[in-house]
This record gives C-alpha cells, sequence and structure tokens, in this order.
C-alpha cells in the first residue's frame, strides 16, 4: 500500500510519539513545518502545558518556511528556554526526517545551549 506524503508524515511521527515523551525535568522540543511556516514548541507533557514556542509567523520573517527562518526560531526558542531555565529536552523531529530545515533547526539550538 502507497501512503502520500502526509499520511507517510504521520505514521513516522505516530512512531516517534510512542518512544518520545516530555516530562517536568526533561520536557519535549517538538517542530512543525507547513509550506509557509516553521513552528516550535517546549512541551510538559506530564500536565500537557506549553512552556515555550516560537515561529517564523511570531517573528515576523518574510521567508517564512527555509533553513534560515528554522535556525532563527531555533535560536529564539533556545533564548526563551534559557529564561524559564529549561535546559535538557527530548528532541521530537514530528515525524520529518532529520535532515535540511529539521537538522539545522537542531544543530542551532544545541549551539545556543539547549542538550538533547
Amino acid at each position: 500500500m502507497k501512503y502520500t506524503k502526509a499520511e507517510a508524515r504521520k505514521r513516522r511521527h505516530y512512531r516517534v510519539r510512542t518512544k518520545v515523551s516530555g516530562t517536568s525535568a526533561k520536557p519535549r522540543l517538538n517542530v512543525f513545518k507547513s509550506n509557509t511556516y516553521f513552528y516550535a514548541q517546549i512541551i510538559d507533557d506530564t500536565n500537557g502545558v506549553t512552556l515555550v514556542s516560537s515561529s517564523s509567523i511570531k517573528m515576523g520573517l518574510k521567508s517564512g518556511c527555509n533553513i534560515e527562518a528554522a535556525k532563527a526560531v531555533a535560536k529564539d526558542i533556545a533564548e526563551k528556554a534559557k529564561a524559564k531555565k529549561i535546559e535538557n529536552v527530548v528532541f521530537d523531529r514530528g515525524g520529518y526526517l532529520f535532515h535540511g530545515k529539521v537538522k539545522a533547526f537542531a544543530d542551532t539550538a544545541k549551539e545556543n545551549g539547549l542538550k538533547f
């Protein structure tokens, strides 16, 4: 059976989410990318609360979903996490393959102080 791109991503994301869960001590860093924007959230799954969020739309980037936007969002979310004293996170790639924008996001977040 052949799956569409969106169905395949949802299946991968479901597989990842069975293994990855955020706690108060180590929340989950989630990524989502649309055709136009790049989003990231740090979530505490035990309490069901979003602790920190950032997106290219909030930052007002004209080129909303490219590698540069992903790096800018990563830098922004890392700074917000530091302000809330969040250092260790679990990375949830959202079912996306770990290359391109997602890899650039992860690398920049690591460079700016997040550990995963």
